[in-house]
């Protein structure tokens, strides 16, 4: 994975004197979130009496959202940068974030201070896995860079396990696993600490004073899921009978987007809202589908001579 492809999709903006980049992406991935799959479940989680002396992040997010028929965590068996085993199966009971970054990558940088303190906080019940995609960086210069940043979790080199998980276009890219293994929410771009932090408390049975909300992954998480969805990003099917939308989500989800992303069209409006080109093909292939355009002509047999 190229930088120049890992960065395409985050735009940089100035915060105050720091100077630091936060990928735009966030948005896109609240977005998702927030479709309109989206059903409350409950309001405030409660936890007995020895945990709720841990004090709840400030300014806690109205509503967190996770994934209500969550896709297991990719597993890998991996040896960190340290030489100790990393496996996802010895990881259940724990709640785990996966970050995706780099160690030239900026927000990625800023956002390491706030994974070591709630690493520190919420000490066995919660494990960060840092998955470096360096390319230009040998595992010992990684090494060394974690150790001067007083990175307190498993560092591990994972270009292949990026791939696992249907690859990561933007850097930062974290993904937020359950206590049962299953990937329940991703955040791209800096991490925001509060609703991190909420995020975890709720999966722990910690209190916290925000909605839980869950959501149908139909491409959010997992891109791969794309096919499960009914409805794309700036997709008109209004109009289509119930036959005709089922056919255009099956050529949207079978044909690949001209863009260079190497995905579908249906993954492509999902990854990528701006993207003109598989705005563009989808709006053409509703198109055809409504007219009949691609309704190939029922095949005739031929009769025997001399019948």
């Amino acid at each position: 994975m190229k930088k120049s492809l890992l960065i395409v999709a985050l735009l940089a903006v100035v915060a105050g004197t720091t100077g630091l980049m936060i990928g735009l992406m966030i948005a896109r991935a609240r977005h998702g979130a927030s479709s309109k799959s989206t059903v409350a479940v409950h309001s405030v989680s409660r936890a007995s009496k020895d945990e709720d002396v841990e004090t709840a992040p400030n300014g806690e997010p109205a509503v967190i959202r996770f994934v209500k028929d969550p896709t297991p965590t990719p597993p890998f068996l991996v040896t960190d940068l340290e030489g100790k085993s990393i496996s996802t199966a010895a990881l259940k009971g724990k709640v785990v974030i996966v970050n995706f970054w780099a160690t030239w990558c900026p927000p990625c940088r800023a956002e390491i201070p706030e994974l070591v303190e709630l690493q520190a906080k919420y000490k066995d019940r919660l494990q960060i896995i840092g998955v470096s995609v360096d390319e230009d960086a040998t595992p010992q210069e990684v090494n060394a860079f974690a150790a001067k940043a007083g990175i307190n979790y498993p560092v591990i080199m994972g270009k292949d396990i990026a791939k696992e998980y249907g690859g990561v276009p933007a850097l930062p890219t974290s993904f937020i696993v359950n206590k049962d293994g299953g990937v329940v929410q991703k955040h791209v771009g800096l991490l925001q600490r509060d609703e991190v932090e909420t995020e975890i408390r709720a999966l722990l049975g910690l209190p916290v004073n925000s909605t839980i909300e869950t959501f149908a992954d139909t491409g959010q998480i997992f891109l791969k899921n794309a096919e499960r969805a009914t409805d794309l990003p700036d997709v008109n099917m209004k109009g289509l009978t119930a036959a005709q939308k089922t056919l255009v989500l099956k050529r949207l989800n079978s044909e690949t987007c001209t863009c260079g992303c190497g995905l579908t069209i249906a993954q492509c409006r999902i990854n990528d809202t701006s993207c003109p080109v598989s705005q563009k093909l989808a709006a053409q292939i509703v198109q055809e589908v409504k007219s009949g355009a691609t309704a190939a002509p029922a095949p005739v047999t031929p009769k025997p001579s001399g019948l």
